[in-house]
């Protein structure tokens, strides 16, 4: 695992928590996730074409000491993968959070709901935007599509943490990787997205599709189910701690 500048995930709850691309007509996947190599949870995406753009889902399942995490979320996107509308429940740690999002007229406008209060926060609009919780593969996927379809440049994520807000992402190509998809070779694009400071490590698919993503919470990852990076781009648990040195007498 690659690990760098931080999100810890005290505060999660905070984490309110947080023309198309043929990668993201018509397909569903399934991830690991894991902490350290260690599976953590679960995590899948579906996207579904209509005359009018594109229905996505995520769901996500993340059960670990100090962390019991549930997602759900449904979007309706245009046929060049912009925001429509959002809507996403969530479970953290026993406490129930909801969120409703959609443009309006200018701004994105965003109804939370957590611990029993309602708040509303009005953002910046910008038209190639992701809506972007935690351990969310179908917004990862979205980002690819944004990404390739507009070279990489003016996109934005509205992060769902407290009252929300919007913020820039910066992407940055690396060298290609290898590895293997259900047994099979496979050439792993590999991309760096940057967000309020935090980097994603985003490998993906000669058709785009999302493979691996190195979260910014240290040690996390998202991995599709059937896909080896070949070789890991870093030791997957840590090693082990050298044996203590004999007393000398």
């Amino acid at each position: 695992m690659r690990f760098r500048t931080l999100i810890p995930l005290v505060g999660l709850f905070a984490f309110v928590l947080l023309g198309a691309s043929a990668s993201a007509v018509a397909q569903s996947a399934s991830f690991a996730v894991s902490e350290n190599g260690k599976s953590v949870g679960t995590a899948s995406f579906s996207f579904t074409s209509k005359p009018t753009g594109l229905d996505s889902t995520s769901v996500v399942r993340v059960d670990m000491q100090g962390l019991s995490y549930a997602l759900s979320k449904t979007e309706e996107l245009s046929p060049s993968n912009g925001l429509l509308h959002v809507q996403l429940s969530a479970i953290i740690n026993n406490s129930a959070v909801s969120v409703v999002a959609k443009p309006d007229a200018a701004q994105f406008l965003l109804n939370i709901s957590a611990n029993g209060r309602s708040s509303t926060t009005r953002l910046d609009g910008h038209d190639r935007v992701v809506f972007l919780p935690d351990f969310d593969p179908g917004a990862l996927e979205t980002l690819l599509s944004l990404a390739a379809s507009n070279n990489n440049r003016d996109l934005w994520a509205i992060i769902p943490k407290q009252a929300g807000s919007i913020a820039p992402i910066q992407l940055a190509t690396y060298p290609d990787e290898q590895g293997t998809l259900d047994g099979k070779p496979v050439a792993v694009h590999h991309m760096v997205a940057t967000i309020s400071g935090a980097p994603t490590d985003l490998f993906s698919g000669p058709e785009n599709q999302l493979l691996q993503a190195e979260l910014p919470q240290q040690g996390f990852a998202l991995v599709r189910n059937g896909f080896v990076l070949t070789p890991p781009s870093k030791p997957l648990a840590p090693p082990p701690a050298p044996p203590a040195a004999a007393p000398t007498q």
